[in-house]
Parts: structure tokens; sequence; C-alpha cells
């Protein structure tokens, strides 16, 4: 078989989506310690033969298109890394690789070359990262918040509440459950348990203060603006629709205006 046969044979999408899926399953059945102790020689060489077919799969890409090809694709640099992060698998048959969580991470990352055979992934991953760059502002605006919010939360309920509050980075973590509106009550009655009643009545101020800025309000916009540029493209193209009817309509009523000027100046 020629490298172009096997190129083509080895890296046909649905073979490529097909070896994904097993070794997916194969990674989900190493996680029951039943199964790893009757089958885990087999899984294991099943997890081998999938690194390896990865890393061929990369090199026939590579040799049938060359570096500089290959490159070029934003697809074939995700699975380089992928099958780079995981490489490292190699090498389990002669020492132990399982202190090494990135080769963990590769493996897991490769359920991510799946997302290739999504319906219109392109237009999905553009939207995506443009939602990401415009959501920038609005999470670091929201992290600054929280993080002026978590030093005042310290200062005023260190003392009562230092399981939560005992220093900034646990206000931060606190404050950050407190945004996502899940469960945020607790923290101001436990604070009102073991505090006087005025420092309990400032507590369900401050946390009521916190959910509706921080929270209701803050992540709010976050989301808003996320979504807004994720669909981007579809306002785009409504645009795009809507500025050439105007253009067509334009030049439709220009034509008839030069009619009705010929047709008067005929009858002059």
């Amino acid at each position: 078989m020629t490298l172009q046969k096997r190129w083509q044979a080895i890296t046909r999408e649905h073979i490529v989506a097909g070896v994904i899926l097993l070794n997916s399953l194969v990674l989900f059945l190493l996680g029951f310690p039943s199964l790893v102790a009757r089958y885990g020689g087999l899984l294991f060489n099943l997890d081998y033969f999938f690194t390896v077919f990865f890393v061929v799969e990369i090199v026939l890409k590579v040799r049938h298109r060359g570096w500089r090809g290959f490159w070029q694709s934003r697809w074939n640099r995700f699975d380089f890394w992928v099958v780079l992060l995981s490489s490292p698998m190699l090498f389990s048959p002669f020492f132990d690789t399982h202190e090494f969580g990135v080769i963990l991470i590769g493996r897991l990352a490769r359920f991510l070359k799946l997302a290739r055979f999504i319906p219109d992934c392109d237009k999905l991953w553009a939207g995506l990262q443009r939602a990401l760059m415009a959501s920038v502002g609005i999470i670091f605006a929201i992290f600054i918040y929280n993080f002026i919010l978590a030093i005042a939360a310290t200062s005023f309920f260190s003392s009562v509440d230092p399981e939560h509050f005992g220093d900034p980075l646990l206000s931060m973590y606190t404050l950050f459950k407190v945004f996502t509106v899940e469960g945020w009550f607790d923290f101001p009655d436990l604070i009102a348990e073991h505090a006087s009643p005025l420092v309990g009545a400032f507590a369900r101020l401050f946390f009521v203060f916190a959910v509706l800025s921080g929270g209701i309000i803050g992540l709010s916009i976050a989301n808003a603006v996320f979504v807004d540029e994720m669909v981007m493209d579809n306002n785009d193209g409504l645009e795009r629709r809507i500025v050439a009817l105007e253009e067509r309509l334009v030049e439709k009523l220009d034509a008839l205006q030069q009619d009705l000027q010929a047709g008067s100046s005929s009858e002059n």
C-alpha cells in the first residue's frame, strides 16, 4: 500500500471518529477498579494502541502534506499538541507514567478531537473565540469587584466565620459562590447565628447587595455580552441582506424617478 493510500485509510474522518469514541469508552472503563482488576491488561493494551494510532496519524499527515501544509490547519495544530501531551504514554511499558498528570490531560483532550465533526464547527469555534475575547473586560471587572468585596468581607466577618472569610482568598472564593446565587443565604444566616443581632442584620444586607450587584447584574451582563458575540454572525448576515435590499430599493426608485422625468420631458 502506498503512503497516500495509508494516509487516506488512517485519516478518514469516520475511522478517526470511531477510534476516538472507542478510546473514550476505554478510559471510562479504566475508572472502575473492579473492571481494572479483571480486564486491566486488555484495557491498557487498547489505550496503548490508540496512542500509537494517533501518533501514526500525525506522522502520516505531516509526510503527506509537509510540515507547512500540516501546520496551516487549526485542527492539525490542536491535534499535534494533544498527541504530544499524551505521547509519554508510549513509554508506559518501560516505567510507571501514572505520576505524570500531563499524560492524563492529553489522553482526555483526545475527546475534544470529536469537536471537528460537529456540524458548522468552524462557525461555532469562531463565535466562541469572539465571545471570549469580548468578555475579557467584563470578567476582569467582575474579578476586581470580587476582590474589593472580599477585602471588605474579611474585615467584617473573619472573626465570626473564619472558615469562609478567614483571609481574602477564602473570601473571594466564598463571594464567587455568592455571585452564582446558589445557596448564598447560608452565609449570612451562619454569621447571624454566631454574632450580635446588629452584625447579623448587616451581614444580610451585605450579601443581598453582593448578590444583586455581582450575581444578578454582573453575571447577567457578562452572559449577555457572551451570547451577543456568539450570535453576531447571524446578525451580520441579516444586516447584509437588509443593506442589499435597501440598495435594490434605492436603485428601483432612482430608475422609476428617471422614467417619470423622461416621460414628463417627452410630453413637454
